[in-house]
């Protein structure tokens, strides 16, 4: 067994990691195992250094050195350093930066890391304005990134990349869906569209963890996500299967493998099915139909955790059953608790003015 100083990074595409005689290697070749493979090439053995990464980035045919004080070797040296970070990163949120520390490669990647200012990350945010959620990921992960490395003893930046960058306020957020929109679902929905919506529903999952619920997930009258854990966060919530949940499940083939296929049998991805979702919203609004405008399938999410709310559970047995932090279930409850909140005001309003014209009568 080797015994590694420091943690284990999440190796690119085409890096693979072999232990010969208790020791570490580590080498390239894409497409290995396969006709196509190319040629494998040795690379560094400490995956956490600079020069592992410009001898990977060589290897991938990039000619020549690779600059130590870049943008992309700024962003090499921190995705190397997120499992020594204090507090760690989860794979939805390495997922996250990845995506969008891309972008900032493709735009700055080839320039000094340290003649990048607020204004350049401001630029891009301009143009992401009009998909402001997308724009504040960019920015989330820019923060993420400046902040850890103007704590570095050998910093390539000497001030942070994002002062005085604002993200862009969002419309409150995916709002939970509407009893007319739940019940056209139940009304007109059919197929693989009707079982994914019913399980985001029902479950209070995420779609990427929805779309592989299965009848093999299902332990004790609940669906458990297994080993692996919600795509996310890795957290392992066991989810009661619901009476209505359950009657719809009633006529779903029982056989390993998720619920929600194609029509060639394939599973779904999160990204394919919300492809799916759109569309079928799109045709509706052809038809004249705008029951379901407005409705997002994370609005799903809120929706689950707003019923439990309503059936009286707490917020920590809330946040058990869908997997879920307190913090996260006060804030997808928001317009819930608004709405009870203002129930509540009308009874006291009501009872104050039956009170004033009680005084009122008795006086005169």
């Amino acid at each position: 067994m080797v015994k590694r100083a420091r943690g284990a990074v999440d190796l690119p595409r085409g890096v693979h990691r072999i232990i010969a005689r208790g020791r570490e290697y580590f080498y390239y070749q894409p497409a290995r195992g396969t006709p196509s493979a190319g040629e494998r090439i040795r690379l560094p053995r400490d995956p956490h250094s600079p020069e592992f990464w410009t001898a990977l980035r060589q290897a991938q045919g990039i000619v020549g050195p690779v600059a130590a004080d870049t943008v992309d070797a700024l962003i090499d040296a921190y995705i190397a350093a997120w499992p020594t970070l204090p507090e760690k990163l989860s794979a939805g949120t390495q997922n996250l930066y990845r995506r969008n520390l891309r972008r900032a490669r493709a735009l700055w990647g080839k320039l000094p890391a340290n003649g990048l200012r607020p204004a350049h990350v401001q630029a891009v945010m301009m143009k992401l304005a009009d998909t402001p959620g997308a724009a504040n990921n960019f920015l989330s992960a820019l923060r993420a990134l400046s902040a850890w490395a103007r704590l570095q003893p050998d910093a390539m930046i000497d001030r942070s990349l994002c002062e005085g960058v604002r993200p862009y306020k969002l419309d409150g957020g995916h709002r939970p869906w509407t009893e007319p929109q739940i019940n056209f679902v139940h009304d007109h929905f059919t197929g693989p569209l009707r079982r994914g919506v019913l399980l985001m529903l029902y479950t209070g999952q995420r779609g990427s963890d929805a779309v592989r619920l299965g009848p093999t997930m299902i332990d004790d009258g609940g669906f458990d996500l297994g080993w692996r854990g919600q795509v996310k966060t890795g957290e392992r919530p066991w989810c009661p299967i619901l009476p209505e949940l359950a009657k719809e499940m009633d006529s779903w083939e029982k056989r390993p493998g998720p619920y929600v296929l194609t029509e060639f049998g394939w599973p779904y991805t999160r990204k394919y099915f919300a492809e799916q979702f759109k569309a079928a919203k799109e045709e509706l609004a052809r038809k004249g139909i705008t029951v379901l405008e407005g409705a997002t399938l994370h609005g799903l999410r809120a929706t689950a955790v707003s019923r439990l709310k309503r059936a009286g559970l707490s917020d920590t047995m809330i946040g058990d059953i869908v997997g879920m932090s307190v913090a996260m279930v006060e804030r997808y409850t928001r317009f819930e608790n608004k709405r009870e909140s203002g129930k509540a005001a009308l009874v006291i309003l009501a009872e104050r003015a039956r009170t004033a014209k009680k005084n009122a009568s008795g006086t005169s």
